[in-house]
């Protein structure tokens, strides 16, 4: 077997296992639980018990090698998973995408759907200029603010409000390119309170010279509930109506 680990960015790593005979299905190592020690990876089917062990195994050359290191002495693992073959947003929706995120993580989402990674500052911005720039090169652009999350997971509401409010204050450098749709929203939700993701349904805002306007004049999660999208819909319907209220569908009805 191969194994390998690359730096993504702050305290994330990525850790890659190629061979035959390798398996996905293992459970994390992460207890989720601060000051808890690492849990033991279990394969959660049989035919994955060789790679878990391959994995424990792992785990314990990083304790050794780690052991009284400062400030971090040893590693959590989760999300064990195979590359995935996705089909890519061009050959879905027929668009040319680009992602312009400062974040890895978020580079490489972008990469797996097939969207064309642009080079740009982490500071929104940067990420700005690297839109106006290749405004005319794309249909699509996904700029990732990574910031907001952790303000929330650090339990730092005022940093998040700070945070939230900086990039509200950049929307009409982004308005100014008259895109034809403009969706903002969130991966998830990362309350104050909490620290940690949670459950809780994310705002969604749909701008578009079609969009046919609601009551809401406020974004956040108690206003969008009142919204025209309604108090919920799947996520997987954000694109194709951003896709009609662009004007890239064919006729609705008969």
């Amino acid at each position: 077997m191969q194994i390998f680990v690359e730096t993504v960015k702050e305290y994330r790593f990525l850790l890659v296992l190629r061979g035959s005979g390798l398996r996905p299905e293992i459970g994390d190592s992460d207890p989720q639980e601060v000051g808890a020690p690492p849990s033991n990876p279990q394969a959660l089917v049989p035919e994955a018990q060789q790679t878990a062990e391959l994995v424990r195994q792992f785990i314990d050359a990083a304790r050794d090698k780690l052991k009284g290191q400062d400030p971090a002495n040893m590693i959590l693992l989760r999300g064990f998973s195979r590359l995935p073959q996705w089909p890519e947003m061009k050959t879905i929706f027929g668009l040319r995408a680009a992602a312009v995120a400062g974040y890895p993580m978020y580079r490489g989402v972008g990469a797996l759907v097939g969207m064309e990674l642009l080079e740009s500052g982490a500071a929104l911005p940067d990420q700005l200029q690297t839109v106006e720039k290749r405004w005319d090169d794309f249909d699509l652009f996904y700029v990732h603010v990574k910031p907001t999350d952790s303000a929330g997971e650090d339990g730092d509401f005022d940093r998040k409000v700070s945070l939230i409010e900086r990039v509200d204050g950049h929307l009409p450098r982004l308005l100014a390119l008259q895109p034809d749709v403009l969706v903002i929203t969130g991966d998830h939700s990362t309350p104050s309170v909490l620290k940690s993701h949670s459950w809780h349904p994310v705002p969604v805002l749909l701008h578009a010279a079609h969009c046919r306007p609601d009551m809401v004049e406020r974004f956040g999660e108690r206003a969008c509930l009142a919204g025209g999208l309604g108090p919920r819909f799947p996520a997987t319907d954000l694109i194709p109506l951003a896709l009609a209220n662009a004007g890239r569908l064919k006729k609705y009805g008969a």
